[in-house]
C-alpha cells in the first residue's frame, strides 16, 4: 500500500513537472507571436471602434487603419492603439500561474475581453475629445499612453485574481514548487 502511495506521488510530480514545462514552452511560442495578434485585433479594434464611433459622429468613415472626420480630421489606429503588447502580455502572465485548463480558458477569456472593452472605451473618449478639439488632448493622450497603459494591463490581472480567487503567484509559486521537488529527491 505504501509502494502504491510513493508511485502515486512521483506521477503527480512528474505530471506537474511536465505542465510546468509545456506552460513555459508554450509562453516561449507566444512571445513571437505579436504580429499575429496585431493581424487578428487591428481589423477588430478599428472596426468595432468604427461602428461605435458612428453613433456620435455619424459622418465618420474608415479607411485601412484610418478614421476620418469629414472636413478636416484624420485619427490613425496604429499599433499602440491595438495595444497588441497589452494583450500578449496579459496572456504571458497568465501562463506563469499553475491552473487548471477550464480555469485557464475563462481567465484568459475575463481579461482579454475587458482590455478589449477598456481599449474601445479609450479610443471611443480620444476620438470624441479630438473631434471636439478638447484643448489638452496631446497632454492627456500622451499620459495615457505612456503611464495608464501598464497600469491597466496590471489593474485587469488584479480583477482577474480577485474575480476567480487565484491564490498562486505569477512565476514564484513554480519556482517554489520545483525547489520543494528538488529538495525531496535530496
Amino acid at each position: 500500500m505504501n509502494k502504491k502511495i510513493k508511485k502515486s506521488k512521483k506521477t503527480d510530480e512528474k505530471n506537474k513537472i511536465y505542465m510546468i514545462l509545456t506552460r513555459y514552452i508554450l509562453l516561449l511560442l507566444l512571445s513571437f507571436s505579436l504580429s499575429l495578434i496585431y493581424k487578428i485585433l487591428t481589423p477588430l479594434t478599428i472596426n468595432t471602434a468604427f461602428i461605435l464611433l458612428k453613433q456620435f459622429i455619424p459622418t465618420i468613415l474608415i479607411s485601412g487603419n484610418l478614421l476620418i472626420i469629414p472636413l478636416d480630421k484624420v485619427i490613425e489606429i496604429n499599433q499602440a492603439c491595438v495595444a497588441g503588447s497589452a494583450y500578449l502580455l496579459l496572456i504571458l502572465i497568465n501562463l506563469t500561474v499553475p491552473m487548471a485548463l477550464r480555469k485557464r480558458i475563462y481567465t484568459l477569456l475575463f481579461s482579454l475581453i475587458t482590455l478589449f472593452i477598456i481599449n474601445i472605451l479609450r479610443i471611443l473618449i480620444f476620438t470624441i475629445l479630438y473631434n471636439n478639439n478638447f484643448k489638452y488632448f496631446t497632454l492627456t493622450h500622451n499620459i495615457f499612453w505612456v503611464f495608464l497603459s501598464t497600469i491597466f494591463v496590471v489593474l485587469i490581472w488584479l480583477l482577474t485574481v480577485k474575480v476567480f480567487a487565484i491564490k498562486d503567484i505569477p512565476v514564484y509559486t513554480d519556482i517554489k514548487y520545483l525547489r520543494g521537488v528538488r529538495r525531496s529527491r535530496g
